[in-house]
């Protein structure tokens, strides 16, 4: 039987392909990943480098996309720590009370991770589809880039009623 998630999956544009590659791993591991993440086309991509899109619209889509979602998969590749967008999809992910997973993409390294992502992950994971699948089935596992397994830096937030 596969499971299936729904997710929205943070990233930087230039790691759509990561993102593909990611889902497509699962996917062969019989995980289902639902990502309601957007992927801008070309047409779309022109209008967005021309600011033919205010930020007040992309803000409203993206919040409304990842309400969707149970929870958000931060794809951490080369430049991730640099995007302003992707800052604001954890901070938005943290407003909305979503589980926050860290997934290193092939070649990713502890300085492409941003800040934001450190303070309120749930879990940061190496490109390893069992790594990912326990993350966002709940397991609260931090690893480095190759793997090995490391302390938080900020304990995740637990209450108990």
């Amino acid at each position: 039987m596969v499971s299936r998630r729904h997710v929205f999956i943070s990233h930087h544009h230039a790691d759509d392909q990561a993102v593909t590659n990611m889902t497509n791993m699962l996917s062969r591991n019989g995980y289902e990943i639902r990502n309601s993440s957007i992927r801008a086309k070309p047409a779309n991509q022109e209008r967005l480098a021309k600011r033919l899109v205010s930020d007040n619209t992309i803000k409203r889509l993206l919040r409304m996309k990842m309400s969707w979602a149970s929870t958000v998969i931060v794809v951490i590749g080369k430049n991730t720590a640099q995007r302003p967008w992707v800052d604001w999809e954890i901070n938005q992910a943290k407003r909305q009370g979503k589980r926050i997973i860290g997934v290193y993409e092939r070649g990713g390294t502890e300085n492409d991770k941003p800040a934001a992502l450190e303070q309120y992950a749930s879990a940061i994971v190496n490109w390893n589809a069992d790594s990912i699948i326990s993350a966002v089935e709940g397991a609260n596992t931090f690893q480095t880039p190759e793997g090995t397994v490391r302390a938080p830096v900020h304990a995740a937030a637990t209450s108990k009623c």
